[in-house]
This record gives C-alpha cells, structure tokens and sequence, in this order.
C-alpha cells in the first residue's frame, strides 16, 4: 500500500484508454436493468467529462437485431462505452463492429455474476476458461478501431482467484484497459470489495486498471484508489438516488473540494425529472414501472422511509406520484 500522500499527489485528472482521453478518473459503472439512457443523462446532468456505459449488450441478441431500447443513446452522452456479454469470439466481433460507429470504447462483460448469465457461459464464467476468454478480446479487438476494455472480477470463488493471471492475459490479448470488481462471482455483491487485491492487478500489467466496488462516497474514492494505486474508479450502484455522485467524486479527487449531498428536497426533485425522462423515453405506464426500482434510493434514509417506498411502487399515474412527494417533503419538514 502506498502512502496517502504520495498517491494523492499522484492523482491524475484524466484517464487514458487506448487512444482515448477521457477527461475525469471516473467512469459509471455498467448496470443491468440500470444504466439505460436515461440514467446516463441524469449523471452527464452533473458530470461532462466521465465515461458513462450502457447496460449490457446481448452478442447474440444483436444478431438477430433483438436489442430493443438498450441501444438507443444521444451523442451528447459521449464519451459512452458500449458493453458487450457472450461466449462466441465471432459474435462478440460481429457485435463490437455493429456497435463501432456509435462507441467510443467497446467493453466485454466477463464480470457479471448472474445465474442466467453464468449458466450460458457468459460474464463470470469466461474466467474459469483463459483461453476461451483470451479468443473473445482478440477477436473483438481485430474487430474494431475503437479502445476494447474487460470488465471482470477477483475469479470464480474463493479458491480460484485468477484476477491477476486474467488480468495479464487480457493485456496480451489486446485489451486496452481493465475493470475489475473486487469481489469473486460467488461473493455476488456480498462483503466487503478488495481493493488490495485489485491493486495487486495493477502492479502486473501496463494497461490502465480501474478499481470497482463500494465506492459511494468521494471520500471511499479517494481511499480506492490511494489503496489500489489504479488509473481511475467505476462509480455503480453509487449513483442509484444521487445521480451527481461522479461528479462531487470528481471535485474531490481533482480539487480536494468537498460538496455536499444533495437535501431531501433536492432528491426528491431528481426524482420526479428522472420519472418524467422515463415516462418520455418508454410512455407513462412502462416508464413508472421502470422508476419502481429507483424510488427507494432516491428517498432512503428519510423518516417513513418504508411506508413511502410501500406506497410509491403501487402507484401507476404521475400525478400520484408528484402527490406522494409533495407529501413527503411537507412530513420532513415538520
């Protein structure tokens, strides 16, 4: 581990990625079911430099032209990383180079610890084959003019953690950067993420790593990567409820500007513009069903905090929804 000082003063503002600068050490994390367009505009709202990522990507599903919404983006989200899952080398390349044009990074899923993504061989699980694995970012990389980054983990389980022979290997298959979670497949999201482990990582290859896990404070982000000494961090569920949380990181990082979090009232106020974006992008009805699963960040740690969240996933119109806010902002000011 090395010093606080030494690596503070060592922080880099920008973030290179291939031939890519990407002006902010931060990058949104990719979520399933979570980093729609949507989402990704709320964070730009806020931060205009990070590299946003969308959700991920089917190979097989885009094929067969079976991708729906999660393709559809705005180049004001720019930089955006298009993430890609599967197991076979030429669809992953089909896939990057139907993606080429709209990218500015392409990033394999071999992270995500889903039963229904590991069952098929995918995320997770291309860790357990290196050689499997290492054929998917060769092709892929021959596939495209664009950076091509790996999203992995610590390995398997416990006693198989690969992070570091994977971590070489995907270097010398062509990736142009890592980003690893700190935890194995079968911790899930459980226990604490180990950023010594990803900095373990870090000494062994050349490429750009970027440390993921736990960080959901511009403090923690700091302390991840003065622990991991990495290039840069992925922001994920961080941002569920507090979408300008990259951006106050990166204050804090670049500036040691401590910004605070946004009120209740303010949170409420994001939430209501995240609901109208939703209801804009899939129509009222799909677009509330949507918001069903944010509404709980976004008032968490509020008093009621269980009622409301009882309360707001069973509404179905709008206007109910604005009334339930204007409820509890007038309850927390009592």
């Amino acid at each position: 581990m090395q010093s606080k000082d030494s690596v503070s003063s060592s922080v880099k503002k920008k973030l290179q990625i291939g031939s890519l600068t990407i002006n902010s050490p931060v990058v949104l994390a990719p979520m399933a079911g979570i980093t729609d367009k949507v989402l990704r505009s709320m964070v730009r709202m806020f931060s205009s430099d990070c590299l946003l990522f969308t959700e991920m990507i089917s190979s097989e599903a885009l094929f067969y032209n079976n991708s729906g919404e999660i393709l559809d983006h705005d180049r004001s989200e720019l930089p955006l990383a298009f993430q890609i899952s599967g197991h076979k080398p030429e669809l992953m390349a089909h896939a990057a180079k139907k993606l080429e044009e709209f990218a500015s990074v392409i990033d394999i899923n071999m992270g995500c610890p889903a039963p229904k993504i590991v069952k098929n061989f995918d995320g997770a699980k291309l860790m357990t084959d290196l050689k499997l694995s290492s054929s998917i970012i060769t092709a892929v990389k021959n596939a495209v003019d664009l950076p091509v980054t790996v999203k992995c983990r610590l390995g398997w389980d416990s006693s198989s953690k690969n992070h570091i022979e994977f971590a070489e290997m995907a270097e010398d298959s062509g990736a142009d950067a890592i980003i690893m979670h700190g935890r194995t497949r079968a911790q899930q999201y459980s226990g604490r993420a180990d950023w010594n482990a990803i900095g373990e990582t870090k000494t062994r290859v050349k490429i750009p790593v970027i440390a993921n896990g736990d960080i959901d404070s511009p403090q923690k982000a700091l302390s991840c990567l003065e622990i991991s000494g990495c290039d840069g961090i992925a922001v994920g569920r961080g941002v569920l409820g507090d979408p300008g949380l990259i951006n106050r990181i990166e204050r804090y990082i670049n500036d040691r500007e401590d910004l605070p979090e946004p009120s209740i009232k303010q949170r409420i106020e994001l939430a209501l513009l995240h609901c109208k974006k939703e209801m804009e992008f899939r129509g009222e009805e799909a677009g509330i069903k949507f918001m069903r699963k944010f509404f709980a960040y976004y008032i968490r740690e509020i008093r009621n905090a269980a009622k409301y969240r009882h309360d707001l996933v069973r509404v179905n119109r709008y206007s109910d929804i604005e009334q339930l806010f204007f409820k509890i902002a007038v309850d927390i000011e009592e």
